[in-house]
């Protein structure tokens, strides 16, 4: 990532700006994680803006309550702190899980249902894998109803759109990924997102929801995408209890020093001597003036 893209968008955040993290309790969080983490706490405290903590469990078969913890635990670890949001896993259960704002989500929904842009689709997973990502514009035409059991929602998209017609109910009747980070944006009025590359499709198919029921106020968040960091064989990192999740890294009596390390060099700043959050910000703040 540019030091000088960093620090533009930086600029364009101001106080009572909000950004957020926004992990996904599927597995222990990694190193990649981390840097993610980071550069929105330092957006958020070298501006004087608000980070809110929303931990994305909307997908009940891969939550598991040690992956919550391990959200609250890394951020410890990390010395980063948040202005909104959870406190702890009790209190997110309680008051702040998504499942608490299911009826918004199905809001979002009907909105989109109204644009008449949703159709009902019943094709497996393993029908749809001979297309190599694309989704044929013949299966728009199923002669199935929104209403039907065992049907998902998919929205038509523009031609060559990165995720086509992508889900946005599943069968199960649960709303997908995309309406709830959309919908969650626009409910907490975040308005700085930075995100890694890989979820720069995701960004676009939320605008693309957005801009289908004229909801100005998602299309107005300002988003960066930074690089993503990768394993020994040039993979992107994946949530497990490896050598490179901050849970291992804590297990074994190491410290974040590397990550912080990692971050000031993906920003272009002098690595050496940085071994905190507050010491990457101070670095930081100094090249800002």
């Amino acid at each position: 990532m540019k030091g000088q893209l960093f620090r533009t968008f930086v600029q364009s955040a101001k106080a009572g700006c909000l950004l957020r993290l926004a992990p996904t309790p599927s597995g222990y969080l990694h190193t990649g994680n981390a840097l993610n983490f980071v550069l929105n706490w330092l957006t958020a405290r070298s501006t004087n803006s608000r980070l809110l903590l929303r931990i994305d469990d909307l997908d009940a078969e891969r939550k598991r309550p040690e992956y919550v913890q391990d959200v609250f635990d890394s951020l410890d670890w990390l010395g980063l702190d948040w202005d909104e949001g959870p406190r702890s896993p009790g209190d997110f259960e309680n008051n702040w899980s998504q499942h608490l704002r299911i009826p918004l989500y199905h809001k979002q929904l009907e909105q989109l249902r109204d644009t008449g842009l949703l159709f009902a689709c019943r094709k497996s997973r393993s029908e749809l894998a001979h297309f190599a990502g694309e989704y044929p514009a013949a299966f728009r035409e199923q002669g199935l109803s929104l209403d039907e059991q065992d049907v998902s929602w998919r929205i038509k998209t523009p031609p060559d759109f990165p995720l086509p017609d992508f889900v946005v109910r599943r069968r199960d009747g649960l709303p997908a990924y995309q309406i709830a980070s959309m919908a969650d944006d626009i409910f907490f009025g975040v308005t700085h997102i930075i995100r890694g590359m890989d979820l720069e499709p995701s960004t676009q198919a939320q605008q693309w929801l957005a801009s289908c029921i004229n909801n100005d106020n998602f299309l107005k968040i300002k988003f960066l995408h930074h690089p993503l960091l990768l394993d020994s064989s040039g993979e992107k990192l994946s949530k497990s209890a490896g050598s490179t999740s901050l849970q291992a890294m804590r297990a074994a009596g190491g410290k974040p020093e590397k990550v912080f390390q990692q971050c000031a060099i993906a920003l272009g700043l002098p690595s050496e001597g940085i071994n905190s959050a507050q010491g990457l910000l101070e670095r930081f703040d100094g090249l800002m003036v």
